[in-house]
């Protein structure tokens, strides 16, 4: 079949399911038995998505190639089950960046260098390197009409003329906000957006109306919408809010099926029992629970551990349990927060602030048998409190100014002068071999295993012996074995550290096996 392109864009506001539609379009595809390739698109003026602040912006996803991407790249790996590379985000930092190098050593030829054509050429360029499957989706983020994003909008209108309109399909996300005081939906500002994207050429195909609530609005609010727009009434989607993410593809089947199969020309029906399961899972009232407590300092936007969150969820699925998160304030935290809970997770992070209590829940573990499951700094702060307890006074991290002779954690080679950096710490795909018995390995069912990166600290192998006295063996190492990778205790039922990031290779329907050995863990010490 001739490839087709879908394309997400939003109005009204940003952060109202974008990415989550985008991903489900794509699941209700596979479904049906197309292969499916996926890009975001943003206009931010950064090079990548490794210095934004996670409080602001949610998670930094991690592709196998070490790009550091959006949260919504996670959102696609997830739903789709794929691994997803730097090709599959494209930031306009980065094309700025590659186009005035290009100028600069001579490439244009003496061109007056434009946003349009050579940025949205630029751009173009990238969804054609990008597009791999039978349809290649790709999200525009922010809303149409901001400054930065004008550039993203031409391309893909002119795009759609080189490949052929039929090729292209164009959905339109748009809030319609509730008024309590008139006791209405009020589709203006949809109205205003749907509007203002056909001011620049585009008439979209689709218009997925997001409200808040669980309840459909009335079908009054869709035709108003497909009257003022011109989009088929059958081209207009209701979704409001629902139970769990992984019954909006259910949703898009049911609303948005004809059309994907007229756009498409496969008219197979999707297979969606493993949707069907999912949803049930994430909504069935479990005869078991867990607490698990998320010792972290941004807990005021828990997005920032979006992929942990889902991860343990998963994990907990898998068990037959429910799982509850436990927000941990590493800032305040304490061993009677601690012990509250059935397990602990300290995920990855960087930074002094809140330190301390993340030193301090791996102690508690490690000093009263409690699962332990630690990430990236996570196994940094367990090593310095194994440290301590083994004699080492002061055991710190050199990030966070510690002495000398006191670095249990340190700069990796070749990491001096980069702190404050983008894109350079390691990053993405790394083995490492486990050690043949070790617990890590019997939860992995192997001992050749590779998991995705985000440091450019390590652990200071000086220190093995101290912080064997105090509680923990390394485990697990590179190859070479000049990295540690994993440690555990020999002294706790499942206490385990990992400098790597196991959150991004976990999948709704196939849970990671560090997440699944945290939770039976925890059903364990709880029914103890």
């Amino acid at each position: 079949m001739t490839k087709k392109y879908i394309f997400v864009t939003g109005g009204v506001l940003s952060g109202v399911g974008k990415g989550i539609t985008a991903a489900s379009i794509g699941a209700v595809l596979q479904a049906k038995g197309l292969s499916v390739s996926v890009q975001k698109c943003d206009p931010y003026l950064n090079v990548d998505a490794g210095l934004l602040n996670p409080k602001e912006h949610g998670e930094c996803f991690v592709t196998k190639d070490g790009a550091e991407t959006d949260l919504d790249l996670g959102h696609y790996e997830r739903f789709l089950d794929l691994e997803l590379t730097r090709k599959n985000t494209t930031l306009s930092g980065r094309l700025l960046r590659d186009l005035i190098a290009d100028e600069r050593a001579g490439k244009f030829g003496g061109q007056t260098v434009q946003l349009v054509p050579h940025l949205t050429n630029a751009i173009k360029k990238s969804i054609h390197e990008a597009a791999e499957g039978d349809v290649h989706i790709v999200e525009i983020g922010g809303t149409v009409g901001d400054y930065e994003g004008l550039s993203f909008i031409e391309a893909i209108r002119d795009f759609s003329q080189e490949v052929g309109r039929n090729n292209c399909l164009f959905v339109h996300v748009v809030y319609v906000p509730f008024l309590e005081a008139s006791q209405e939906y009020k589709t203006k500002p949809a109205q205003n957006a749907m509007a203002e994207l056909r001011s620049f050429g585009i008439m979209p195909d689709v218009v997925a109306v997001r409200t808040e609530g669980h309840d459909k609005p009335p079908r009054s609010v869709g035709e108003k919408i497909a009257i003022s727009s011109g989009v088929r009434p059958e081209g207009i989607i209701m979704m409001p809010n629902v139970n769990t993410v992984y019954e909006v593809p259910l949703t898009v089947a049911r609303d948005l099926g004809p059309m994907l199969s007229e756009f498409t020309g496969v008219t197979t029906e999707p297979d969606l029992t493993r949707w069907e399961n999912l949803a049930t899972r994430d909504t069935t009232d479990y005869a078991r629970e867990v607490t698990v407590g998320l010792v972290a300092k941004y807990i005021d936007n828990t997005d920032t551990y979006l992929s942990v969150t889902e991860a343990l969820k998963s994990a907990a699925w898998a068990e037959n349990c429910e799982v509850n998160i436990w927000w941990i304030n590493s800032e305040t935290a304490s061993d009677d927060d601690f012990s509250q809970v059935d397990a602990v997770l300290v995920p990855g992070g960087f930074g002094s602030r809140g330190v301390e209590g993340k030193i301090a829940a791996a102690t508690y573990c490690l000093e009263h048998n409690k699962p332990y499951l630690g990430i990236c700094l996570g196994m940094q702060t367990a090593v310095i409190a194994a440290a301590r307890r083994g004699g080492v006074d002061g055991a710190n991290s050199e990030e966070f100014g510690a002495g000398q002779g006191t670095n249990v954690i340190y700069l990796m080679d070749g990491q001096a002068g980069k702190e404050s950096t983008g894109g350079t710490m390691r990053l993405g795909d790394y083995p490492a071999v486990l050690k043949e018995g070790s617990l890590v390995a019997k939860t992995y069912g192997t001992t050749e295993v590779t998991e995705r990166h985000r440091h450019r600290y390590e652990v200071n192998q000086d220190f093995v012996q101290a912080i064997k006295q105090g509680g923990l063996v390394v485990s697990g190492t590179s190859p070479d074995g000049r990295l540690v990778e994993f440690v555990e205790s020999p002294h706790c039922d499942y206490f385990v550290a990992t400098q790597a990031h196991p959150e991004f290779k976990s999948r709704p329907f196939r849970p990671h096996p560090l997440f699944s050995g945290l939770i039976r863990a925890a059903v364990l010490a709880r029914s103890a």
